[in-house]
């Protein structure tokens, strides 16, 4: 559910009217702090929370500010473009701009970009780009002209993907527009067509974008007032060819057809997009939720803040985008996407049985909703027919279907996607029970990887893959699909336990949730140290009397035991995948039961050394891309307790794990009773400075007499 909270203003200064009164708001290096850039001379530094500014820089009278201010956020500097072609760089210690560094470059710049992660990049008004510390090496080089004669760059937008990144910028020429990616990591520029289907007179007004592994979802605003996608591949098959995509419509009449001046268009999250302009009334919505502002021209948004240029004013409205789904209504949903992506909403198909086909056992239907959905593909013929595409992957080889499957998606601009996606799957299951030698995993990887399938949908794939042992494909299952049963959860656990090192070596996993244990440094301080303190935990203290009596082991070897993960790295991002599933604890108990007590040891043994890492920083946080989180370690901790406490009590080698977590648990309770403590006193402060404030105003008791 999407709300807005109350707005304030946040300029202090009177901006110029109309969509050049702001050039643009930017994300400094801090959170809370914004950089503002006005058309004309100046450049202020606002803090949000306060509503004030912390700093202003002015260009000498005479020259013009020609591109918004950005962050270098690997130096904390500030970077901005004067008259096309002047560069300076300053930070918040400087206080004029004429004395700060200065670089005249040989080509018009049309936008600088930077994001965390990586150095900014200039785009110059004829589609190069250079990194910030090459051109600063040498200002004058020559740029050369990427785009054509008459060709205007409209929009561009820089991504982080894979580490890498990405830009994209969109150009229009005579009413014809063109997106070119660039792959800075290959340095391969890629060029695209954009047909605008049906209606070839309609004006693009606003463009924005995501991004997911494969392909960048790009959304446009037009004229009709209608909302539209074109899904554009991140590695494309034939990048030295210019290639033409389809938009596919999105949003029907989000706003009124006839406004054409004062609309915008920003993607928020994976559920939400922002809109503004006068509503249509008759507007259908769904997937998204919209905010429709009136009388304004431009917008931008960072973290939980929405600007807007409004009048003569910059706007802020904070907003909150809460999750509200059926998992969440159920059990525990799943969260955790990378920074700074967005994925496609998930497909789940709830009308149809457990079990049953959605093509393949009634083709009649099959047709009808085919022949419903199907739109204009004469424009490209390569693309095959989804018919085709179904009746292939019954007939021909696996390395041929792969091929057809590839060459599908690649292009899946039409409205059946989803359903000739859910056709496919279940086709290839369907053989696969037929002929148990016919196993096509590339294709089912590919499948999954377009975020569209879902347990319900296809639950034989799971099963199969549980058959086959298939490590990397239920690790793929587990990470995509939202809604996995507690028992196929399970089943999966019970294989990540137990297949062996030697399997796991020959397997490829996903290994972007699991960080580098070795820390060999980390481990010297360890030995050295006689007293470890954790965020209240320490290994190595006992305040259970019997405890060491018990223990055959010294601290010195329980440390370093207990510092050395117990899995191999390819095993921990398995059960890292188990973690980060939905459950629900009344469903997940009685399948915990199941799994044999020394494997139960293991999976303990594993989380407790995850939560031994946690509480080496303040923030009681894992390293990597998409850690397990501190609850969900603890969470499970509890469930496999709750559900063989009575076995691994009983189990010699488990002895010293369980003490462990006995003196885990006991440091906890005594690190938040001193929490409690303070907490209480912060109380009392507070209360004794409301009776401060109240001193001299008059108060009027009602006594109720019985």
């Amino acid at each position: 559910m999407a709300a807005l909270e109350e707005e304030f203003t946040l300029s202090s200064v009177v901006l110029s009217a109309g969509p050049e009164g702001l050039l643009g708001v930017e994300q400094s290096d801090k959170t809370d702090q914004f950089l503002v850039t006005d058309s004309g001379r100046t450049v202020i530094l606002y803090k949000v929370s306060d509503q004030k500014p912390l700093g202003s820089w002015s260009v000498k009278q005479g020259q013009v500010i020609t591109c918004p201010a950005v962050c270098n956020f690997q130096t904390r500097e500030y970077i901005v473009v004067h008259d096309n072609k002047v560069l300076r760089i300053w930070n918040n210690e400087d206080v004029n701009l004429d004395k700060v560094f200065k670089a005249t470059l040989s080509a018009e710049v049309y936008r600088i970009l930077s994001v965390q992660g990586t150095e900014p990049l200039v785009l110059f008004k004829e589609g190069a780009v250079r990194g910030l510390e090459a051109l600063l090496a040498d200002p004058q080089q020559k740029i050369e002209t990427v785009i054509s004669d008459e060709e205007v760059i409209k929009w561009t937008k820089f991504f982080i993907v894979f580490r890498h990144p990405v830009l994209i910028f969109i150009t229009e020429k005579h009413g014809n527009y063109f997106a070119y990616v660039q792959m800075f990591n290959s340095r391969i520029l890629t060029k695209y067509t954009l047909l605008l289907g049906q209606d070839e007179n309609s004006v693009i007004e606003s463009f924005t974008a995501s991004v997911d592994r494969k392909f960048i979802s790009l959304m446009s605003l037009s004229s009709d007032g209608c909302i539209y996608e074109t899904l554009i591949p991140i590695r494309p098959t034939d990048p030295e060819k210019n290639q033409t995509l389809v938009r596919s419509l999105l949003l029907k009449a989000v706003v009124s057809g006839n406004t054409r001046n004062g609309v915008a268009l920003t993607a928020l999250d994976q559920d939400h997009v922002a809109v503004l302009g006068s509503p249509q009334a008759a507007s259908k919505v769904a997937y998204f939720a919209l905010f429709l502002i009136l009388r304004a021209y431009t917008l931008w948004y960072y973290g939980e803040n929405l600007f807007m240029l409004h009048g003569k004013s910059l706007t802020v409205i904070p907003y909150k985008c809460e999750v509200s789904s059926l998992a969440s209504a159920l059990g525990k949903l799943k969260h955790g996407q990378d920074p700074g992506t967005h994925v496609m909403p998930r497909f789940v198909n709830w009308e149809t049985p457990q079990g049953c086909g959605l093509g393949f056992q009634n083709s009649e239907q099959s047709r009808r909703i085919l022949r419903r959905r199907k739109i204009e593909v004469s424009l490209q013929p390569e693309v095959p027919p989804s018919k085709q595409l179904l009746s292939t992957i019954m007939e021909d080889s696996e390395k041929h279907i792969e091929v057809e499957v590839r060459k599908f998606l690649a292009l899946k601009q039409t409205p059946d996607f989803h359903t000739v996606i859910g056709d496919t799957v279940t086709g290839l299951l369907e053989r696969c029970k037929a002929e148990p030698s016919f196993y096509p995993r590339n294709c089912l990887m590919q499948l999954i990887q377009t975020h569209v399938l879902s347990y319900s949908l296809c639950p034989d794939l799971m099963e199969i893959a549980l058959i086959k042992k298939d490590v990397q494909l239920l690790q793929l299952c587990l990470q995509q699909f939202p809604d996995i049963p507690e028992s196929v959860t399970c089943a999966c656990l019970k294989i990540f336990l137990s297949i062996g090192d030697d399997s796991l070596q020959e397997t490829d996993v996903s290994m972007e949730s699991v960080f580098d244990y070795s820390n060999s440094v980390h481990d010297e301080k360890m030995e050295e140290q006689t007293e470890i303190l954790q965020n209240g935990f320490n290994p190595e203290e006992d305040k259970c009397s019997n405890c060491d009596q018990e223990l055959n082991k010294k601290p010195q070897d329980e440390t370093k035991e207990s510092t050395s993960c117990p899995v191999v790295p390819k095993r921990a991002a398995l059960l890292n995948a188990i973690l980060h599933s939905a459950y629900s604890e009344t469903f997940l108990l009685p399948h915990l039961k199941d799994i044999p007590a020394q494997h139960i040891t293991l999976f303990l043994k594993y989380l407790y050394f995850l939560y031994l890492k946690c509480s080496e920083n303040a923030t009681m946080t894992l390293p990597g891309i998409h850690p397990p989180t501190l609850n969900q370690i603890m969470d499970w901790i509890c469930l496999l307790l709750d559900a063989n406490f009575t076995v691994v009590v009983m189990m010699p080698e488990a002895k010293r794990l369980l003490i462990n977590l006995y003196k885990l648990v006991k440091s906890q309770i005594s690190v938040y009773s001193e929490l409690n403590k303070i907490e209480v006193s912060f109380r009392e402060l507070q209360k004794l400075n409301q009776e401060k404030n109240n001193r001299g105003l008059y108060s009027i008791e009602v006594l109720e007499l019985f």
